[in-house]
């Protein structure tokens, strides 16, 4: 590999031989296995996600941007589960081994996985097309997880941060729109450096009924909510359609958009653009007082953009009540369109 072998490599930047080891691994990068410490009385909540070489980013992404998205996604998945993160595997297919590629991109990694005190323990290396497999072990305490199939009857829906900047900033680089250049910017570190809210997540134990990460866009995965909950639900877009940052940056305050962004990309983006990592979840309208205090423990935006129903599916109406025409595909991992 360009005059780097695997083990060499696995060394260079991976190994982190002078660091003491984190709570609960007891053997770490080096060995067949890694060795872990369950916390007693805890239950471990794992997930896996794989970002591909244009499917999931550009080729020339930048590598220290990269690998805090490839630890972030991951970290998602345990902030809706309410789950502390604790450790995770790397498995890495690169063309060539390249030091200027490589050392980037595992400070980039390092930094985020500082950050939450979770250790790299183990995985793979190969040449191969640029691919990128990580999988995050967490902790829960049993019965606190949150799950998709929680909802109730009646909850309210929220949604975390901003929606629909990380889609703006990819319909730009895919040369679909034009932005001005600081408006990209702006979208573009949504779209490759997303914040995992495990804070939140961490917080929303006991308080919200159930949550998902919004990865593939808000209807879809707020869609898994419901067809596991038995539940239905209406938004209101003229709350959703003010998440999208970059509007209100373009022109001092939310909800007047620029003229190059019309309102219904803007709404698009915003319902069913995906990369947001932000967590969409359910609370009853009891819990509200108890919601904004997990948003401020946590330093997190929430916003109440709906409420769960008996009817099947997502209405999405305007101020008045009336429905909005049209439907919003979500990203579908194997469809045919072009993507990051």
């Amino acid at each position: 590999m360009a005059g780097l072998g695997e083990f060499e490599l696995i060394a260079r930047y991976f190994q982190r031989p002078g660091r003491a080891l984190d709570a609960g691994v007891a053997l770490g990068v080096g060995d067949d296995c890694a060795l872990l410490q369950p916390t007693p009385g805890m239950q471990w909540a794992v997930s896996s996600d794989m970002l591909v070489s244009g499917r999931h980013f550009f080729a020339d992404a930048d590598p220290r941007t990269l690998g805090h998205k490839a630890l972030a996604v991951n970290l998602s998945d345990l902030a809706a589960c309410g789950a502390r993160p604790r450790a995770f595997t790397l498995a890495l297919a690169l063309p060539d081994a390249r030091a200027e590629w490589l050392q980037p991109f595992s400070e980039g990694l390092f930094a985020l996985a500082d950050a939450h005190g979770c250790a790299l323990i183990g995985g793979d290396t190969t040449r191969g097309p640029l691919n990128i497999c990580i999988t995050v072990m967490g902790e829960v305490p049993p019965g606190q997880a949150l799950l998709r199939s929680g909802a109730q009857l009646g909850d309210d829906v929220y949604v975390s941060g901003t929606l629909g900047d990380a889609a703006l900033a990819l319909q730009c680089l895919q040369g679909n729109i034009a932005l001005p250049p600081a408006m990209l910017a702006q979208a573009r570190q949504r779209l490759e450096q997303p914040t995992p809210r495990v804070a939140l997540g961490l917080a929303l134990r006991g308080v919200a009924s159930a949550a998902a990460d919004v990865s593939d866009g808000l209807l879809g995965d707020l869609g898994h909510i419901l067809a596991q909950s038995g539940l239905g639900a209406t938004l209101d877009a003229d709350i959703a359609i003010n998440l999208i940052a970059v509007c209100a940056y373009s022109n001092g305050h939310g909800g007047q958009f620029d003229s190059k962004i019309p309102a219904t990309l803007a709404l698009q983006c915003v319902l069913a653009g995906g990369d947001d990592y932000e967590l969409v979840f359910t609370a009853p309208p009891a819990q509200s007082a108890a919601v904004q205090a997990a948003a401020l423990a946590s330093g997190t935006r929430v916003t109440r953009i709906g409420r769960t129903e008996t009817m099947a599916g997502v209405r999405v109406v305007d101020g008045s009540g009336t429905q909005l025409p049209g439907s919003w595909a979500s990203f579908d991992h194997f469809a045919t369109r072009p993507s990051a």
